[in-house]
């Protein structure tokens, strides 16, 4: 899909694909493979730019060649209920245009539209880039509160029932954080290189900062230094609550193994006393009329000085 929009008296217009204007917005969520040529023989841009941009494993990283300025970031995106993933997300500067190029929709881009539209400007890329970054870092916050209190609810499930489906949602949360938190730090070197660009005394022809620029791009560094922070908390607290709980688990089950190990020792007992006199030979009490009862008495409290004894050791 392609959406080409330009900012005009602070609204948004669509433009076809023919009517593209300097200062235009190109937006690429899936595009298939025709649409990318057009893409890149109107903008004259390499195509590896735009499918590179595709590569749901591509890193953060920034790519400049033939007047063409290449910035892929990672944003987060909600997958399910409760499941966090990253994306890739292509932001490309021609003399032309502003692109931007994702695999999946995704909320951080679908936030600039015509409503918010008075927000931003297609014209101004470098203000237009740099509020993209903010929106990204702020909903990496955003997925972080709702993954916080994700973890107290499984917390809570947890302390009443060792279930395994508890205990998956919590990995799913830890895998989640440590798709933050790799994607989070890749970020913040491309985020340093763009410093580095705004402070060089011959800034790039595509990217020009001006003061104001510079502030929020601090901002921004700021704000996913405080979500990475963020991140390696939660992922150190539920590393130890995820070991906190197979520590219970297992000494749950050291404690059901004790208790089922006393109760066949004492059940062994009768078992033993009516092996004994089973025997085809001669026994105790073999010829009294109450040799069974007197057995069954003496076995029986055997028993129950067994289970005294085990009791005592802590054994139920």
């Amino acid at each position: 899909m392609i959406e080409i929009l330009k900012t005009t008296d602070n609204k948004l217009i669509e433009l076809g694909i023919n009517e593209a204007q300097s200062g235009s917005w190109f937006n690429l969520i899936n595009p298939s493979y025709d649409e990318i040529q057009k893409v890149s023989l109107i903008l004259n841009l390499d195509e590896s730019f735009l499918r590179n941009s595709l590569d749901v494993d591509e890193r953060s990283r920034i790519e400049i060649e033939d007047d063409c300025l290449l910035i892929i970031t990672n944003i987060p995106i909600m997958e399910d209920e409760g499941a966090y993933d990253t994306l890739p997300l292509g932001i490309i500067f021609t003399q032309r245009g502003f692109i931007t190029v994702s695999s999946k929709k995704n909320n951080i881009i679908s936030s600039f539209n015509k409503d918010t539209a008075a927000n931003f400007d297609t014209k101004n890329k470098t203000k237009f880039l740099l509020d993209i970054l903010f929106r990204s870092t702020k909903y990496y916050l955003r997925y972080l509160n709702n993954i916080t209190k994700q973890s107290e609810e499984i917390e809570e499930e947890l302390r009443k029932t060792m279930k395994n489906k508890a205990l998956f949602q919590l990995f799913e949360v830890q895998k989640s954080l440590v798709y933050f938190t790799t994607a989070l730090k890749d970020n913040y070197m491309v985020l340093q290189k763009i410093m580095r660009i705004s402070q060089s005394a011959k800034q790039s022809s595509l990217l020009k900062f001006s003061e104001d620029d510079i502030d929020l791009l601090e901002d921004v560094i700021i704000e996913n230094k405080q979500a990475l922070e963020m991140v390696e908390m939660h992922r150190n607290i539920l590393e130890n609550m995820m070991d906190a709980f197979a520590s219970i688990i297992s000494n749950n089950l050291n404690i059901v193994m004790k208790f089922l190990t006393s109760i066949a020792i004492i059940f062994a007992i009768p078992t033993m006393f009516s092996s004994f006199w089973g025997m085809n030979v001669a026994v105790p009490f073999a010829s009294n009329e109450f040799g069974f009862l007197i057995v069954s008495v003496i076995s029986l409290i055997a028993a129950i000085l067994a289970a005294i004894f085990f009791a005592k050791k802590g054994m139920f």
